[in-house]
């Protein structure tokens, strides 16, 4: 008869510093991912200045036709050169309302826009992430620095077009959750006696 051998078992600090390792590598793995998932997009996107010190942030309006910030404005200086975010093909590159514009189109619908930018590509051109696509010129309307790159990202054109935080393109979003005031909004169906119902925003 043999003796059996007592049940190996870790002790609680040892599974508690195992978990730790666990749910850091999951997150890590996740900060990796979720901006190329988030966006349908296997291309790695980069600031289309260097550095990219965001001046004026995104700020969409509650409704399309109301006013807002529909990109970020990045500090630059005049003659700075602007590099393309992506790999993709140029869908603009010209005046806009008197202000030159240029706009490259990437996979999956996503489109990114640079003003004010004198252009060194032209439209129907293809551009690797990090080519140089022209220089910041002076004058963008808001800009509290000497001049500002203003960086816009959307997917599709239109009516249909739906803007996003071009820095989450980077991975530099924060998104965080924040629950509706209690009883701002109930239940469908008429039943306003029920209970309040919250909703993430």
């Amino acid at each position: 008869m043999t003796p059996t051998s007592p049940r190996f078992r870790w002790s609680p600090a040892t599974r508690l510093l195992i978990a730790a390792v666990g749910e850091l590598c999951v997150v890590t793995l996740l900060v990796w991912l979720l901006p190329a998932v988030a966006f349908g997009d296997d291309t790695r996107f980069v600031a289309p200045l260097t550095p990219a010190a965001v001046v004026r942030g995104y700020d969409p309006p509650a409704q399309r036709w109301l006013p807002g910030h529909r990109g970020v404005d990045l500090s630059a200086a005049p003659g700075v050169a602007v590099r393309a975010a992506g790999d993709g093909r140029v869908r603009f590159a010209g005046e806009v309302a008197g202000r030159p514009v240029v706009s490259i189109r990437h996979t999956d619908d996503m489109i990114t826009t640079y003003e004010p930018v004198r252009a060194s590509v032209r439209e129907g051109q293809s551009v690797r992430r990090g080519t140089v696509i022209g220089v910041v010129v002076a004058g963008h309307p808001g800009c509290p620095a000497v001049a500002c790159l203003h960086w816009g990202a959307r997917r599709g054109s239109g009516h249909a077009a739906v803007y996003l935080n071009p820095m989450a393109l980077l991975g530099a979003v924060r998104v965080r959750l924040k629950p509706v005031e209690a009883g701002a909004l109930r239940p469908a169906g008429g039943l306003a006696d029920g209970p309040p119902v919250t909703v993430p925003r």
